[in-house]
């Protein structure tokens, strides 16, 4: 298969906007390049300088790239996507953007980025580890080998990390819990390890289907977690104690009716992925069906927000 590299360079301040807009188009991945990021966790030391070209390291500007497959809807989304870039500048004061375009085959992407891609800590207990690393778990710690393929969900990104600590914080031993747009399988994947009885994994992409299954495969959690295809809670009959959406604020007010049909009496839903000028209107959309507010939780202009069913 063939994938088309989308290359935007830009500011720091319009990072996440652009971020958000690969994720709103369909990109099949997403890496980030952030001089700034990469030099505090070099500080912090959790990557070592040495792994890292110059260029990266001195460059003046943030690089998103996401990448689509190569097919006959890619000139319109292509279309599509630089109108929305170019709308989005105009809210930017002194914003930069360039765009470049090139061809990759996948398993050149799939192997071009490992080298940026560390073990790292998103939450308490949750340490989200590559699967050709070694680490050695300190007490308590919770470990979940990843390889994020092409799909969504490295646990790097905020709205994958809210998510994981909200889980880590609300679930119950023996709980059944949905994982609504799962990428890559890590908040399934995660939720298995925490204790849940059950989790039902779906994704609308089949290559993330693909590459969650792998990954379930990997943690040894095949026996608790099902990764099926299908759109959103669409053909679930089944109910949970926990229903996770880390997908767009577009997504999460159309599913939100449906959201509070599957939950248990009390149940909790956990939606990211919004930014934070959408917050109000979905919490709002929120209430509206009966859910109750729990928290806002926040990471930069990503927010999540916990909810539960009144």
């Amino acid at each position: 298969m063939h994938w088309q590299e989308i290359s935007v360079t830009t500011n720091e301040i319009m990072e996440e906007a652009v971020t958000n807009l690969f994720y709103e188009i369909g990109a099949a991945g997403v890496v980030i390049e952030d001089p700034n990021l990469i030099n505090r966790y070099v500080q912090e030391d959790v990557w070592d300088a040495y792994e890292f070209p110059k260029e990266i390291m001195d460059a003046e500007h943030v690089i998103v790239k996401g990448y689509l497959p190569v097919d006959d809807k890619l000139p319109l989304i292509l279309e599509q996507f630089n109108g929305a870039l170019a709308a989005l500048s105009g809210f930017f004061k002194d914003s930069y953007v360039s765009v470049q375009l090139s061809r990759l085959q996948e398993e050149d992407w799939a192997n071009s980025w490992k080298e940026y891609y560390k073990p790292k800590k998103v939450s308490e207990r949750i340490v989200v580890v590559p699967g050709w690393e070694e680490y050695n778990p300190e007490e308590g710690e919770i470990i979940v080998k990843l390889d994020p393929g092409m799909a969504f969900g490295t646990g790097n990104h905020p709205t994958t990390m809210i998510c994981i600590k909200a889980l880590e914080k609300y679930i119950e031993p023996g709980w059944r819990i949905a994982d609504i747009g799962t990428g890559s399988g890590i908040i399934a994947i995660s939720a298995a390890k925490l204790g849940a009885e059950s989790v039902c994994a779906v994704d609308l992409d089949t290559l993330a289907v693909r590459v969650a299954r792998l990954n379930v495969k990997r943690n040894m959690v095949e026996e608790l977690v099902e990764v099926r295809q299908g759109n959103l809670l669409q053909g679930i009959d089944k109910t949970f104690n926990i229903i996770v959406a880390n997908i767009i604020a577009d997504v999460i007010i159309e599913m939100s009716e449906y959201a509070y049909e599957r939950l248990e009496p009390s149940g909790i839903f956990i939606a990211s992925g919004i930014i934070e000028d959408r917050q109000d209107e979905v919490i709002n959309k929120l209430q509206e069906e009966g859910f109750k507010l729990v928290e806002v939780m926040t990471d930069n202009a990503w927010r999540g927000i916990v909810v539960t069913k009144g």
